[in-house]
């Protein structure tokens, strides 16, 4: 950090941005087959995947070149003052195995455009492509020791990392329950954490919706990367008017999506992460019948060795007390509850925890906008559902966690505002001539 790369022109740090997005770019097809073969995505889910990366990287080379302060003119005749962003210092980013080279490129880049170094921990179970970025970035011109990647168990190499005397701050996505840890370890160390954490995401479609467009982006919002999301639209809530037709549309969708080895041609849903999230998801599937919720699509699942499936399950007669309504499954299930009014539905998203992320489907723009002001959540897709351009700040509220990445505040979570007052001319005496006789 403090032997040349913090003291970089925006200039240099784009130049070596851009190049990794370009060599990003060409190794594509490694790149994909790394996230294939140790998360089990489809191949042209992880290449979109890496395609969307290569994007982030792009952006925060722009970024590196814009970074401003303010300037304050208006003070006095000789006096002024401007405000300086300089990088932290060094960031521990902590990223999971879900989406492994996206979102450390939803972090890295961004801490990188700011002029901080950084030490990176993949998950374990996902550490591939993280390691691949090494050589990727040192051929962009980046700097020797301004990045290392280290691997290893998050109870051990991660919460080392968290306590490091020389992190300054700390950039983690994963569980909450992992998120509040490094939130009590920053604050003994007085660090900067930033966390993007679980969701439980509600999906709401109006009757004045197209219905058509609602339905395709609930299936891809509850069964992408089989549920393990923390954007996942898991919650799904209808009004009562077409709650029952949705459903069977649904139902029917849902039904013929294709479950198995993501390397066979047409498969969308590949297999859970490792045997404990396969048991934590069969065992809330259990707990959705036993508290009631009508089983109306799968619940099935299997075991071929050392890979496990859950096929897309879906539950009607959801209760908003029901654990599968509060709580965070991370697996391809989804839950199904109507409402009346919007109103209602906004008293239901609202109902949570959480606050990552919302879908609303509506032809009404007046009932869009006063929906968004009364949802807490940190993005509110309406009439769409996870995009997300490279451009616009992601992260959550409430228990899905603090601060903002990626966009122009991507780059500011990174920094730090120095203000610099400056007088010109004589210093009018308040001390020494009033106090001195």
């Amino acid at each position: 950090f403090k032997a040349g790369w913090s003291a970089a022109s925006g200039a240099e740090r784009a130049a070596v941005l851009a190049k990794a997005a370009d060599n990003i770019r060409l190794e594509i097809e490694e790149l994909a087959y790394f996230e294939m073969a140790e998360s089990g995505k489809p191949a042209r889910q992880a290449r979109l995947e890496i395609e969307r990366s290569a994007m982030l990287w792009d952006y925060a080379a722009t970024q590196a070149r814009s970074v401003t302060g303010d300037s304050f003119g208006q003070l006095g005749g000789n006096y002024f003052a401007v405000t300086v962003r300089e990088p932290l210092g060094v960031a521990a980013i902590i990223t999971p195995w879900n989406f492994p080279f996206l979102i450390v490129s939803q972090k890295l880049p961004f801490a990188l455009a700011a002029g901080c170094a950084a030490v990176v921990k993949p998950s374990e179970l996902t550490s591939a492509t993280a390691l691949l970025l090494g050589p990727i970035l040192k051929d962009a011109g980046l700097p020797d020791g301004v990045l290392n990647i280290i691997t290893g168990l998050g109870r051990s190499c991660g919460d080392a990392l968290l306590h490091h005397p020389s992190v300054d701050m700390i950039s983690f996505t994963g569980s909450t329950t992992v998120g509040k840890h490094a939130m009590r370890v920053g604050a003994d160390g007085l660090k900067k954490v930033s966390l993007e954490l679980g969701g439980k995401n509600a999906h709401i479609v109006m009757a004045d919706a197209d219905l058509d467009a609602a339905l395709d982006a609930a299936l891809h919002g509850a069964f992408l990367n089989a549920g393990q999301s923390c954007n996942q639209g898991s919650r799904l809530l209808l009004q009562s008017s077409i709650a029952e037709d949705f459903t069977r549309k649904l139902v029917d969708y849902a039904s013929r999506i294709s479950v198995g080895d993501t390397r066979a041609e047409g498969v969308l849903v590949g297999p859970i992460i490792n045997k404990q999230q396969y048991d934590k998801i069969v065992r809330y599937i259990a707990n959705g019948r036993e508290e009631g919720a009508t089983l109306a699509l799968g619940g099935t699942h299997r075991e071929e060795g050392e890979v496990r499936f859950v096929d897309p399950t879906i539950f009607t007669g959801v209760q908003r007390h029901m654990r599968i309504a509060r709580e965070e499954i991370f697996g391809p299930v989804l839950s199904i509850l109507s409402f009346d009014t919007i109103e209602e539905a906004v008293s239901l998203a609202n109902d949570s925890v959480y606050g990552l992320s919302a879908g609303l489907w509506t032809a009404n723009v007046t009932a869009a906008m006063n929906a968004t002001r009364a949802i807490n959540a940190g993005t509110i897709w309406i009439n769409t559902y996870l995009d997300g351009p490279p451009e616009l700040p992601f992260g959550g509220v409430g228990e899905s966690g603090i601060g903002r990445e990626v966009g122009r505040l991507g780059v500011e979570e990174f920094m730090d505002i120095k203000t610099v007052q400056i007088r010109s001319g004589g210093y009018a005496s308040r001390w020494i001539g009033s106090a001195v006789v």
